[in-house]
């Protein structure tokens, strides 16, 4: 009866026990974590709905202040029907540039896609405050210029990721196979020149590709141009017999004009001299002196 007695405690004790466990560990396996993480490829889950999005860094003192009270407004987020969310901009180098990220923590309120920047104080309380009571109509939102999914900020993304991507290209060349500063800084100039030098000439191909030459558009090119040079020779050689021929007459006019002139001057009286005969200039003037002097003579 006795050893009865001691497997009937024996068995409630193990029994009490798992319920404890149970009661225990049911409310933490129940509620999941409500502080959601965005990354570069779930961000667009943010466009639609109401969102709080804290971007920090692990290595900032004012991201780690900030730690416990944003967690404490995620606990409150599911009931006000607002997501909260944060971004470590480190592993997330596209969203630090689609939303140019400049200073940490920077603190994002989204309502279907409009997006304002959060300017408050940083208490949990305030945060409440300003989804409860709707502060952030107050907040000039972003232009639609500088929103995340803007033509300007997916290329500024992509800008980040590159430079991303080559600084750890650069850590790993110098960190992981040795190589030294100055040569992972030729490696990336090489590759940067005949990156540079395939990009020029695939876009010659493009241009004339969509632009093609005249010579390569049509196949009677080279008959056309050939008979254009025929008929452009041909008018060239039209005017420079034009112009001889211009020339020529300037030229009989010159001499009919001095051979009238040579007449005139034949004699004093303006007299046509007689054919064949001619006079030097010195000769012609002493002959009209000589007869304005016999004049005089017959005058007195």
């Amino acid at each position: 009866m006795f050893s009865l007695l001691l497997q009937t405690k024996h068995k409630s004790w193990i029994y009490f026990s798992l319920l404890g466990i149970c009661f225990t560990t049911s409310p933490v396996l129940a509620k999941p974590d409500s502080l959601k993480e965005v990354t570069d490829a779930n961000w667009e889950e943010i466009l639609t709905g109401e969102w709080m999005i804290e971007f920090y860094a692990p290595w900032c003192p004012a991201c780690q202040q900030l730690q416990p009270a944003w967690k404490e407004f995620a606990d409150w987020g599911e009931d006000m029907g607002v997501n909260i969310a944060k971004v470590d901009v480190t592993e997330q180098p596209g969203l630090s540039g689609r939303f140019i990220i400049t200073s940490l923590p920077t603190i994002y309120h989204s309502k279907d896609g409009v997006f304002r920047k959060y300017q408050g104080a940083r208490t949990k309380d305030d945060f409440l405050s300003f989804v409860h009571d709707q502060k952030w109509k107050a907040v000039e939102p972003v232009s639609s210029w500088f929103g995340p999914s803007s033509f300007l900020m997916n290329s500024m993304s992509a800008l980040f990721k590159l430079s991303m991507f080559i600084r750890r290209c650069h850590n790993y060349m110098t960190e992981k196979l040795g190589i030294p500063v100055w040569g992972s800084y030729v490696i990336f100039g090489l590759a940067t020149l005949f990156s540079g030098l395939a990009l020029g000439l695939l876009l010659v191909f493009i241009a004339d590709f969509v632009f093609p030459s005249r010579r390569f558009s049509s196949h009677d090119y080279y008959p056309k141009k050939q008979t254009m040079d025929q008929a452009r020779l041909i008018q060239q050689q039209e005017d420079a017999i034009e112009a001889d021929g211009e020339e020529d007459d300037e030229e009989e006019e010159e001499e009919d004009h001095d051979e009238v002139w040579r007449k005139r001057r034949g004699s004093p009286e303006g007299r046509p001299e007689p054919r064949g005969q001619a006079f030097p200039d010195d000769a012609l003037r002493k002959r009209v002196v000589g007869n304005r002097g016999e004049e005089e003579e017959e005058d007195t």
